[in-house]
């Protein structure tokens, strides 16, 4: 019989119950934003990570924070609408605005954040490349903090296995099943912050979309490699036998990514 050498901790989703509730879930979005926040404005101030290259004002970041928070927000719940459970949301429209119970897209959320950095850049007259690489070196502490949430709230579980750390979430039907939030975490979160604070140290804020093309690609190589040990979401069927539709969604991450590093790599890509 499988021995399980580590046990869900006994967490409440809810960090204060009364006179309101207050999510752990929610706490990790708005600990993440703020940190983002301090992020950027530290690295816009120091001259040491742009060697003179054209940025935004650091006074500006602070409408920044409003641009992303509501290109998280928004984008991150029509995400989950429109991606992942359609049928649900069709049936229960007033549902799409409890955002309190729950249900963000990452992917939804990706994609507001981009549409807000290009409205923050036409409104500050700067870069969106530039903007959007800000943006993308603050990502993962969200994800990482978010992932942990997901863990606290036994929630997006993995599949059943045996292996030693193993845990029977609440909630589940009971089986061991691997902690996937928590390799979501180290690898979405953590490894991918590693990265790219390595990149803007050895100067790579100093490229067009270097550091968001970097974030494409470390986060959709690790959002498939953890699909293998996630639990699939509702409804969520294999694409050809073979494809999630968070691997799906991701894949398209990487060749993007990966086609904008290699673009930023370029001499045309050096800021002016």
């Amino acid at each position: 019989m499988l021995e399980l050498l580590l046990t869900f901790p006994a967490i409440k989703p809810d960090l204060i119950e009364w006179p309101f509730r207050v999510r752990w879930y929610a706490i990790a979005y708005i600990v993440g934003l703020i940190a983002g926040w301090a992020l950027v404005r530290h690295v816009v101030r120091d001259d040491r990570y742009w060697a003179g290259a054209a940025r935004p004002d650091v006074d500006s970041i602070d409408d920044l924070l409003t641009y992303s928070t509501l290109g998280v927000i928004v984008g991150g719940r029509l995400g989950q609408v429109l991606l992942w459970t359609p049928g649900y949301f069709l049936a229960h429209p007033l549902e799409i605005f409890a955002v309190w119970k729950g249900g963000m897209s990452f992917h939804g959320g990706m994609i507001g954040v981009l549409l807000a950095t290009i409205a923050f850049a036409r409104q500050k007259k700067t870069s969106w490349l530039t903007v959007l690489d800000l943006a993308s070196l603050a990502a993962p502490i969200g994800l990482f903090l978010g992932r942990l949430a997901n863990f606290v709230n036994a929630e997006l579980y993995g599949r059943p296995t045996d292996v030693p750390w193993a845990m029977i979430f609440p909630g589940s039907d009971g089986q061991p099943r691997h902690p996937s939030q928590l390799y979501e975490a180290a690898l979405e979160g953590a490894l991918n912050f590693a990265i790219l604070w390595t990149l803007t140290r050895g100067g790579a804020l100093q490229r067009r979309g270097l550091v968001a093309g970097a974030f494409g690609v470390v986060y959709g190589l690790s959002r498939i490699f953890c699909e293998f040990f996630r639990d699939p979401d509702p409804g969520d069927e294999r694409i050809g036998g073979v494809l999630t539709m968070g691997m799906a969604y991701s894949l398209p991450m990487v060749f993007i990514g990966a086609g904008v590093v290699a673009w930023s790599l370029r001499g045309s890509a050096a800021r002016a």
